[in-house]
This record gives C-alpha cells, structure tokens and sequence, in this order.
C-alpha cells in the first residue's frame, strides 16, 4: 500500500527502531508492524483479534506483507508492541499519511484541522483510568493528522499544545470547542502562522460577555455614517 508518490507503507514502517535483538529474530519489524495496522483497519481488537485476523488471510497476503514463514501467534505481537517506542510508530504514520494528504490536495491547502478528543472507554480498569486521546483531524479528507494520549493528571487543552508542535499549522485553521479557548494556545497558534475559530462559553466569562454586548449593541454603534 502506498501513496501517489510511491512511498510504501511498509518501507515507512520498517524505518520504526526495532526494539528487538538481533538474536531470534525471525519475522521483520515491517511485516509485523503492517499486519498490526491493517488488522486494526479492518477491526480487529487486542493481540488475538489482529492473529486470527491474519491466519485468515491468504498466504499470498503474508508474503506482501514481508513474511517468510508462518506468521507469528498472539505473544510474539505482544513482545513486539509493548517494548516499541509508540511515539516512532506515531511519526512514521502520520509522516506517511501527510505525505499522501499533499498529494491527494491537488494543490490546495488544508485549511481546517479540528481538535477532537475522545475516552476510549473499553481500557478503563479498577486501578486506573480510562485511556484519554487528542486528536488533530483534517477537515477535508477526515483523517487523524497526529494524536497524542492526554495525561491522567490534564486536561485536553495542555495536549492540544503539545500536539500542535507536532503538525504543520501555517497557513490553516485550527478548530475546536470551549476547552480550547486559552489565551497560550492561541497565541501558540498565530506564532505558527495559523489561526484559529474556536467556540466561546462560560469558560471564559469575561470574553464571553464583550462579544454578547458587541452583538447586543444598537444598530446605530454599527453605522458608516457615524462621523469619526
């Protein structure tokens, strides 16, 4: 699978640092790490959910992928994934995905991205919280440009200024509700060449007063032909 301009997902993938030795090695990092994406692509949940999803396919399928033997049980995925570096995976992908998005812009900006975060409610546990991700989504095409896991001990808005560093923002507009309506995110935004439309609620009060009374204002305040 590869984009317009011919960069191969499994050659992005295989760029990922192996975690591995070198010792015992006997599936590529690349043929993992691309039957991990597309099983999730195609629904599959957990570790078991991504192998029986991939001893269902044919072995044609396998040897695209890079595999040269039988493709590996649920543990060897799980030896894999907990010991990769999640935040190297994250840029090879999104670096991919970009890559794909210019090209498939036709010459067009991306105008609007949107802040978009969401509890994955099935990883709640009795000892911990639910796991909370930020994600930064291209209006045009509806795919997640970057993401980033939101600190137990946070909130949305500190993620979000961590997570804008990571993307390109000149030239486009950042969109998102009351929770990101700060004054350090918005500032961050226009340093970057940005801008942003952002809602406004009681979150704000102060702000959210002026522009009640500048819309509450008598038509006269709006007049061209009040003398200077």
């Amino acid at each position: 699978m590869s984009s317009a301009c011919g960069r191969d997902l499994r050659d992005v993938l295989a760029q990922v640092p192996d975690p591995r030795g070198r010792q015992g090695r006997r599936h590529s990092l690349s043929a993992m790490l691309t039957a991990v994406v597309f099983g999730v692509l195609c629904g599959a949940r957990g570790y078991l959910g991504v192998v029986e999803w991939l001893h269902e396919l044919p072995v044609d399928f396998w040897h695209w992928m890079g595999y040269t033997r039988t493709p590996p049980k649920q543990d060897c995925f799980r030896d894999l994934l907990t010991r990769l570096d999640p935040k190297a995976l994250e840029t090879a992908l999104r670096s991919w995905i970009a890559d794909d998005l210019r090209l498939s812009a036709d010459g067009e900006s991306l105008s609007a991205i949107s802040l978009d975060g969401k509890v994955l409610c099935a990883t709640l546990r009795a000892f911990a919280p639910a796991v909370h991700l930020l994600a930064a989504v291209d209006h045009r095409t509806g795919n997640v440009l970057s993401q980033c896991r939101v600190p137990d001990k946070t909130n949305e808005h500190k993620g979000a200024i961590e997570l804008l560093k990571t993307l390109c923002v000149q030239g486009r507009v950042i969109v998102g509700d009351a929770m990101f309506c700060q004054r350090d995110l918005c500032q961050q935004i226009i340093d970057s060449g940005g801008d942003y439309l952002i809602a406004v609620k009681e979150n704000q009060p102060g702000l959210l007063r002026e522009i009640e009374l500048e819309f509450t204002a008598t038509p006269a305040a709006f007049s061209p032909l009040q003398p200077a």
